[in-house]
C-alpha cells in the first residue's frame, strides 16, 4: 500500500512564496511508485487540498483530513515545507504531536527554540558553541544607543529575532542609522537581535538524519554580492553559493564537528542547516533553520547532491525516517 504524504507549504509570514517554491519542488520530486502526494496550503484565512487542477478541498482541523467525491482522505504522514510560522517554529509540530500525525522536521521544542535566536544562542553557549556578541530588545524596550554600540561596535546587524529569510535585517555602519534599524527589525517581529559583525568567511553546514545516522552534508561557502546575506542574495542570485566551500581541511573538521553538535545537542532530527562564520579560524553560529529551502537551487539540496544523494532520495529519506 502506498503512503499518503501530505505536503504542507505557504504559512503565516513574508516567506510564504519561497515555501510554496519548495512544496511544490517537494510534490514534483516525491517517488510515486512510493507515495501518494497531496499539496496542502495552509494560510491564515485557509487550509486547504489543491488538487492538479488547482481546485480547492477545506482540510479538516479536526482530524488534517479533506474529502473529494465523497471519499474522505487522510495522511500517513506529512511532509513540512512551510518557512517560517506556523511551520518552522513548532506550531504545525505541536498540532501533529496531538493528532498523533507523522512528520519530517524536527521536535514541536526544538522548532520553537531554534526560531527563536536569542533562546537557541543561549542554549547553546555553555555546550562551547562560539557566537556574535549579542544585544535584545523587546518592544516597548528603552534603546541606548550608546549602550548597545559600546557591547556590540559598529558596524552592527540588527535582526527580528523570530523571524528567517533575512527579513528584517540591516547592517548598522554609522550610530545616526541604528534607531531606524531597530524600526525595521520591529515591523517583522516583537523582539530583536542586535549582533556584532564578523568579518570571515561564512559557510552553511546541512545536517541530516540519514539512514538512521546524524550526517553532516558537504558545506558551502556563501559570497554575497551585496553587503551581506540579504533576501536578495539568498534568492535573487546576488550570491555564489560554492559547495564545497574553500575552506581548510582544518575549518572544514572544525565547522562539521561544530554544527554536528549543535543538531546532537538540541536533540534534532530531520533536515537542519547551520550558518557559521569564521572568526580567527574558529567557527561562530549565526543561527538554525530546520525548514531550509527544498528548491533546486537552495543550498540544502546543492549540498545533498555534492554528497550524491538526488532529491527524490533525500525526499524519501525524510519520510521513511519520520514513519519509524
Amino acid at each position: 500500500m502506498k503512503k499518503n504524504i501530505a505536503i504542507i507549504m505557504g504559512g503565516y509570514s513574508s516567506e510564504y512564496q519561497i515555501s510554496l517554491k519548495s512544496g511544490n519542488v517537494v510534490y514534483d520530486m516525491l517517488d510515486k511508485e512510493k507515495f501518494n502526494a497531496y499539496r496542502i496550503h495552509i494560510f491564515k484565512d485557509k487550509w486547504v487540498y489543491v488538487d492538479k487542477d488547482d481546485s480547492e478541498y477545506p482540510i479538516d482541523k479536526n482530524d488534517f483530513s479533506f474529502t473529494k467525491n465523497n471519499k474522505k482522505i487522510t495522511f500517513d504522514c506529512v511532509f513540512n515545507a512551510i518557512h517560517g510560522s506556523p511551520g518552522e517554529d513548532g506550531f504545525m509540530q505541536g498540532y501533529f504531536n496531538l493528532l498523533d500525525i507523522k512528520h519530517t522536521s524536527c521536535g514541536m521544542y526544538q522548532a520553537a527554540i531554534t526560531f527563536n535566536k536569542r533562546d537557541c544562542l543561549s542554549i547553546l553557549k555553555p555546550y562551547g558553541i562560539l557566537t556574535a556578541e549579542s544585544y535584545f530588545l523587546n518592544t516597548g524596550d528603552t534603546v541606548n544607543e550608546d549602550e548597545i554600540i559600546s557591547k556590540v561596535g559598529l558596524p552592527c546587524f540588527v535582526k527580528a529575532n523570530k523571524a528567517g529569510s533575512s527579513f528584517g535585517i540591516t547592517k548598522v555602519h554609522k550610530k545616526e542609522d541604528l534607531q531606524n534599524a531597530i524600526e525595521v527589525a520591529f515591523k517583522e517581529d516583537d523582539e530583536i537581535i542586535i549582533e556584532s559583525f564578523l568579518d570571515g568567511t561564512e559557510v552553511s553546514v546541512g545536517v541530516i538524519t540519514y539512514k538512521g545516522d546524524t550526517k553532516v552534508l558537504p558545506i558551502t561557502e556563501i559570497v554575497s554580492e551585496n553587503d551581506f546575506f540579504d533576501y536578495e542574495a539568498k534568492y535573487l542570485g546576488k550570491s555564489q553559493e560554492i559547495t564545497p566551500a574553500r575552506i581548510t581541511k582544518e575549518q572544514e573538521e572544525i565547522v562539521s564537528k561544530t554544527a554536528k553538535k549543535v543538531y546532537e545537542v538540541l536533540k534534532m532530527k530531520g533536515f537542519s542547516r547551520s550558518e557559521f562564520i569564521f572568526k580567527n579560524n574558529q567557527p561562530h553560529l549565526l543561527e538554525v533553520n530546520t525548514v531550509p529551502g527544498l528548491t533546486n537551487e537552495s543550498i540544502l539540496p546543492q549540498q545533498a547532491a555534492a554528497a550524491g544523494i538526488s532529491l527524490q532520495e533525500l525526499f524519501t529519506n525524510a519520510i521513511e525516517e519520520a514513519l519509524k
